[in-house]
């Protein structure tokens, strides 16, 4: 392969900025992409699937993993890792798939400067207003947690600017359709 990265591709927003809902449409639209799955040492809640929520692991076997050069990036958060399997990535890519990583800013600039080639998006709300309307509107958050998020995302949004592609998420129809057409020239 040319360039073992030129189908992997990162996507980033602030926090209820969209990428979820995006990234969902997408995987029911076009084959051979493929969303890659985190892995965690946090113990699995109700509902979670090994494999499709995360790949859960003992701190021991994440450690262990860490040692041997298995995670594309890591980081501890809350007391417990997460990382990006490099083994589900190279296997997809491998295959021809598109490989999406849903990921934060942070961890986006390590990619990118890991892996030359990859391609990045970053989803933009229309506002910082509209994107508050939409964390209070999903009702799941509480007012300091909005407060945490909504920080958070004025500097996000200042990263925008190292992203391959900006897509403003102001009618979800139009930035959807915007980032199908990306990821078809991805895989083309």
């Amino acid at each position: 392969m040319d360039n073992q990265f030129d189908k992997l591709v990162i996507i980033s927003s602030p926090s209820g900025g969209g990428k979820g809902t995006l990234i969902s449409k997408l995987l029911s639209d076009l084959d051979n992409v493929w969303l890659s799955v985190s892995a965690t040492s946090r113990q699995p809640r109700e509902g979670d699937v090994d494999g499709k929520t995360y790949y859960f692991m003992t701190r021991d076997e994440f450690q262990e993993a860490v040692r041997n050069n298995g995670f594309l990036e890591w980081a501890e958060y809350s007391g417990n890792f997460y990382g990006t399997p490099l083994k589900h990535i190279e296997e997809h890519l491998n295959n021809g798939n598109v490989v999406l990583l849903e990921i934060e800013v942070q961890g986006a600039a390590n990619v990118m400067k890991k892996c030359p080639g990859c391609h990045s998006v970053f989803i933009e709300p229309p506002s910082l207003e509209v994107l508050e309307q939409r964390l209070r509107g999903r009702a799941t958050d509480s007012e300091e947690s909005i407060l945490k998020r909504m920080e958070a995302a004025v500097v996000e949004l200042e990263q925008a600017k190292n992203y391959e592609k900006v897509i403003v998420n102001d009618d979800l129809e139009v930035a959807f359709q915007e980032l199908k057409e990306y990821i078809k020239k991805v895989a083309n």
